[in-house]
This record gives structure tokens, C-alpha cells and sequence, in this order.
């Protein structure tokens, strides 16, 4: 069975066509995708851990009209294989190791509170509100800025920066909105350039202080993968952690029992952020190509042939997740691969739980009663898997 990814009757729902899938073949080729796609747990967790199986960045052709998106690319810790990953995970690990998780956690607590009081008062006045809009897209926006050390008059800027860059992962993608990436591209890198130089004569308690000052010997990240980390945690904690948002509280509010069990029990926070994350996974593909002839669950690669570990298939595996198109957020152990394996295991992913956590303890403690107030509308995307629209009501 293959699939359209722009089909939407699949979006709304994938999850039946990977468990068919699944259980014929741990991997399969896929004409329309031009690449191989791992299905199971153990095939997708090989993928990612495989090193004969890479992140080996194209260029965005023609190149000339790409070139502050390659550059990005070019200079991100998530494309690039030891050696020069090594070095800059060194590097950038350093400088988050400074405290910056910690050091935000009471804040973001605030936020999200601050947040969802605001959505209150909306529904408060108008009956419903979205809470996307009001919770989820600025929570991680605000947060990334508060790390980056952005100033608040420029915050605005970055959420539209994000969403137009990642529509260049999907594919198929119509030539208007590349160039729409590519321009919200160039913005950001001249901005970062502009921040990181203001950094450099006035440092903060930020992490771009932190990643400017960042030395291991005679070593430091140059202008160029400054800016691509910068990019990147701005991209990944955004997109990941506003779907995880959606998509958890549209799941919770979908399967009542798991919203009234957290309400009643918010002990259950930590264990029910990393079900969020598996139930419907916010990154749905994530690509890999072949250096050397291998194997990925005995399907054959040869130097240059791409795989994708398909993330949302993964975590329905029933050989891994007893009952796994069941909500359970007291599940445990929960071995899902939302923040990946190996090498490229998300170097944000602490701050991302913080995030999650505090939005969730927010909501279940000052909207207990919350609910659905019409039918959500879903991004046409596949790759990246979100909602457009949640809305809700305490009525």
C-alpha cells in the first residue's frame, strides 16, 4: 500500500496506512517520495543509529537562488556527520550546559500561565478561542527568543521567519513558497549576523552570548554555524513543541478519560508529555542517505540511496507499545523516537519537556473543563504534522 502525502483524507489519519505497512515489511520503497521509508520501531531506530546511513545535505537548486537556506543548511549540526559534527555538538552542548534549561524553567512556567489566562479571558468574551493561537504557537516562539536573547520588539518577527523557512522540507513543494523560504532565510540570517555582532561588544545571560563566548582550546563555532544553530533551535523548538501542543491537547480533549485522569492527577505531567509526543508525532520523516553499502532491517542501500525513518509509524509499533493507538498518559517505559537516536538526538529536548509541561500544567489546572468548541483545521502538511486551527470553549 503506498500513500500521498498530499492526500488529505491520509493527513487526517496515517496512522491505519502505516500499521498495513508495518505489518507487511519493515521497509518499503516509495515511488512517489523517491526513497525508501522504514516503518517499524526497530527498522526506523536503526535507521537513525545507523553511520553508514547519514545526514548528507543537498543544496536547495539551483543554488543561486537558495543561498541563505543552503547556508543554514550548510552550517547545522543536524546535516552535517563526524567530524565537524562532533565539534559542533562539543561545541554547542557547552554552551546550553551553562544553565539555560534552568534558568528559564520558572519563566516559561509563567508564560504558559500568563498564556493561558489570556485564553481565558477569550473565551471568557467570545464563548470559544483558539488555542493555538493563544497558547501553543506563541509559547515556544516567546521562549526560543527568551533563550536566543532576541529583544522583545523583534519577537514578532520569528514565528513567520519559521513557518515559511520549514515548508521547504515538504515535498512537492510549490515554487511561490520556496521563494518565500529563501527571502524569510536571508532575513533571519542578516538579523542573526546583526544580533550575534551586538553580542560580541554588549554579552547577556543569553545563549547566543554564550555560544559567541563558547571556546574549546583555540576552537569557537564561526559566524556561519552560529547563525545555523541559531536557526535551527528557533525551527526545531517552534515547529515541534507548538504540534506537540496541538496535537497532545487535541488528542486529550479527543480521548476525555486522558484529560479527567491529568486534571485529577497533574503527577502524571512527565509521563504524559512523552505520550503526547508519541500519539501523534509532530515530525512525521526524518531522511538519512547511504555513505557506504548497508542494510536497514535486510533492505539493501547502496552509497547514495536515501531512507527515512518514518517517526509516526515507529511509534505505533505494536512490538514495542502495547496497545499503541491508545492514549495512555501514565505510559511507561515509552521508548518513542520523537526527539531521535543517536548522534542527532535532540540537544534541545530538555527545554522541550519544560515547555510542554508547563503549557499542560497550565491548562488542566486553570481550565479544567475545556473541551472542543467545533472541529480543528489541519496544516496540509505531511512532514511536519500540525493543526492550523483548535477550538475551544469551557461552556
Amino acid at each position: 500500500m503506498a500513500f500521498d502525502p498530499r492526500d488529505p483524507v491520509f493527513l487526517a489519519d496515517p496512522y491505519p496506512v502505516f500499521d498495513v505497512l508495518r505489518a507487511e515489511a519493515p521497509v518499503h520503497w516509495h515511488e512517489g517520495l523517491g526513497l525508501a521509508v522504514a516503518v517499524s520501531h526497530a527498522a526506523c531506530s536503526e535507521v537513525l543509529r545507523n553511520r553508514a546511513a547519514g545526514r548528507v545535505w543537498r543544496d536547495k537548486e539551483p543554488a543561486s537562488s537558495f543561498v541563505a537556506f543552503n547556508l543554514l543548511h550548510q552550517n547545522s549540526l543536524l546535516e552535517n556527520e563526524p567530524p565537524r559534527h562532533t565539534r559542533l555538538r562539543r561545541l554547542i552542548s557547552a554552551a546550553f550546559a551553562r544553565g539555560h534549561t534552568e534558568r528559564l524553567r520558572p519563566w516559561v512556567r509563567s508564560l504558559a500561565d500568563s498564556l493561558v489566562s489570556s485564553l481565558a479571558d477569550a473565551i471568557k468574551a467570545d464563548g470559544s478561542a483558539d488555542l493555538l493561537a493563544h497558547v501553543a504557537a506563541p509559547l515556544p516562539v516567546e521562549v526560543i527568543a527568551e533563550l536566543l536573547g532576541v529583544p522583545a520588539a523583534d519577537r514578532n518577527r520569528l514565528q513567520p521567519w519559521s513557518n515559511a523557512i520549514v515548508k521547504m522540507y515538504e515535498y512537492a513543494l510549490p515554487a511561490p513558497a520556496a521563494v518565500e523560504a529563501e527571502a524569510a532565510a536571508q532575513e533571519f540570517v542578516d538579523y542573526l549576523r546583526w544580533l550575534a555582532a551586538e553580542r560580541v561588544s554588549a554579552p547577556g545571560s543569553d545563549l547566543i552570548s554564550d555560544l559567541v563566548a563558547e571556546r574549546d582550546g583555540g576552537d569557537r563555532l564561526s559566524d556561519d554555524e552560529l547563525v545555523g544553530t541559531a536557526v535551527l533551535l528557533l525551527m526545531a523548538g517552534h515547529e515541534a513543541t507548538v504540534n506537540v501542543v496541538g496535537n497532545g491537547v487535541l488528542a486529550l480533549l479527543t480521548h476525555r478519560s486522558e484529560w479527567v485522569r491529568l486534571v485529577d492527577d497533574p503527577g502524571l505531567l512527565p509521563t504524559a508529555v512523552e505520550e503526547l509526543i508519541r500519539f501523534d508525532a509532530p515530525l512525521q520523516l526524518f531522511e538519512r542517505t547511504a555513505t557506504e553499502p548497508t542494510t536497514v532491517a535486510g533492505y539493501e542501500l547502496a552509497p547514495g540511496d536515501r531512507i527515512a525513518a518514518l517517526l509516526g509509524a515507529a511509534a505505533r509499533d505494536p512490538l514495542v507499545f502495547d496497545s499503541p493507538a491508545r492514549l495512555d498518559i501514565g505510559r511507561t517505559p515509552n521508548a518513542h523516537l520523537g526527539f531521535g537516536a543517536g548522534i542527532h538526538y535532540c540537544v534541545g529536548a530538555p527545554l522541550a519537556r519544560v515547555e510542554i509541561a508547563a503549557a499542560l500544567e497550565a491548562l488542566v489546572t486553570r481550565l479544567p473543563s475545556l473541551r472542543l468548541a467545533a472541529e480543528p483545521r489541519r496544516r496540509p502538511e505531511f512532514v511536519i504534522r500540525g493543526l492550523r486551527t483548535l477550538p475551544v470553549t469551557t461552556n
